[in-house]
């Protein structure tokens, strides 16, 4: 143990380095949450001192301890327009190892590792001259295998809203999401376009469409700008039969039984300048929606104009954007520990897809919403004409949380203390789509 730990001993003297030699090993971290009664120590320490010593202390002290024994690492899961790239480090998040392209010369709309297993991992390939591929990794990234690609509607998918309000035919172009189960290593979702919700139960081998939610007015749904795509699949983790989704351009909705039947969730969304009735159930253009686990209730959404917040599980939602200074945008995320702390990233308007005034500044609201701080440090502050897109941000759990999110510039910036300070870990990658991370034992 590196430092001058100001422990004391019984006396209200300090024990400093010298006196601490080893402990009992604990045994596996996982199964034994508390550090061992007996430290062994040298002369300057006797166990009757030792023994006096506050449990509090002594547990921190091998917290710490451990935690520096037993560092963690990150995984950064970055997909582009032209490949895909992993970007590891570790706990400290100084250096940072950069892979070759995977999948050069393609388009990966989403990387995204799954919880339950860190190894396996599933990427999005699209291209339009040869379409869409599923990959799947079970070896952290290392190697690859294509796996089940037969995206089909269940039944006659019918017709939904085109661009001049007419009607068209439900056609699959690719996968924008994926998103691993919580619990089961080989479930996995997939959110696509034009919009529809499937699941695989065989790692990808097989998928099946959820077709109750398009039955929830999807007849009324319409594209956005980048395409009719559900892009955003958050579970609740106290709840399996509960998950939420948001669609561009028809809103967010819930499922209460495992994606049997669906609920529209856009009451409080105005849409005064895309939709003929700006408060309507269904056509508002969601661009990102997120949920801290340990309150599956508050929901926080970036939408195409306001960042607003639902406290009833998406029943109702109010406008958070308070002094941001423009609250159009694309990703919006949740600190790992910190519930009512939240970060978007602010664009000009939905004409110029870039920041105001050409500075690229994170804001940070430690308060749910409204009252946000511009977080600059180690980010350009003049000439920089670039766009985060919804999928490009995200968070480690590590505990000092890592915020992490790239630019259609091929930037990756991440900051290891909350925002408080940004470093690039990688420039001039092609134009970045999605960032994920994955927080490794």
């Amino acid at each position: 143990m590196a430092g001058n730990h100001s422990v004391l001993n019984g006396e209200g003297r300090p024990l400093n380095d010298e006196h601490w030699l080893d402990a009992e090993q604990p045994g596996k971290r996982a199964g034994n949450s508390r550090p061992p009664a007996i430290i062994r120590t040298n002369a300057f320490a006797t166990k009757s001192i030792v023994r006096r010593l506050d449990e509090a202390v002594v547990e921190s002290v091998f917290r710490a301890y451990w935690k520096e024994s037993l560092m963690s690492g990150v995984r950064v899961l970055v997909g582009t327009r032209k490949g895909a790239f992993i970007l590891t480090s570790d706990e400290k998040r100084e250096q940072w190892d950069v892979s070759e392209p995977l999948f050069a010369g393609w388009e990966i709309y989403h990387l995204k590792g799954s919880s339950v297993d860190p190894n396996r991992v599933y990427a999005s390939q699209s291209s339009g001259w040869f379409g869409q591929t599923i990959q799947r990794s079970d070896d952290g990234g290392k190697s690859w295998e294509p796996v089940g690609n037969e995206f089909t509607y269940d039944g006659v998918p019918g017709t939904h809203q085109w661009y001049d309000g007419t009607q068209h035919p439900w056609e699959f172009t690719r996968v924008w999401h994926l998103e691993p189960s919580l619990t089961e290593v080989d479930t996995v979702y997939a959110g696509v376009e034009d919009a529809a919700l499937f699941r695989s139960v065989d790692g990808g081998g097989s998928w099946q469409e959820l077709s109750g939610l398009r039955e929830a007015k999807g007849n009324l749904w319409q594209p956005g700008a980048g395409g009719m795509c559900l892009h955003t699949i958050v579970q609740d983790p106290t709840n399996l039969d509960r998950m939420f989704v948001a669609i561009s351009a028809a809103g967010t909705f819930r499922t209460d039984d495992a994606g049997k039947t669906w609920t529209p969730l856009n009451k409080g969304l105005r849409s005064d300048f895309e939709l003929p009735d700006p408060t309507a159930d269904v056509g508002h253009c969601v661009h990102n929606i997120a949920m801290h686990p340990s309150r599956p209730d508050v929901l926080f959404m970036q939408k195409h104009w306001d960042v607003m917040r639902s406290d009833d599980a998406g029943d109702s939602w109010h406008e958070v954007s308070g002094n941001l200074p423009s609250d159009f945008g694309f990703p919006i995320s949740v600190h790992a520990h910190e519930p009512e702390t939240i970060y978007v990233v602010p664009i000009k308007s939905d004409s110029e897809h870039f920041p105001p005034d050409g500075k690229l500044r994170v804001y940070r609201s430690r308060t749910g919403g409204n009252e946000w701080e511009a977080l600059t440090n180690g980010l350009p502050q003049n000439d920089c004409y670039v766009n985060i897109l919804r999928d490009a941000m995200s968070v480690d759990q590590l505990d000092s949380c890592g915020i992490y999110f790239g630019t259609t510039g091929g930037q990756v910036y991440a900051s290891s203390d909350s925002g408080d300070s940004w470093n690039t870990i990688v420039r001039d990658l092609p134009a970045v789509v999605s960032v994920e991370v994955q927080t490794l034992p």
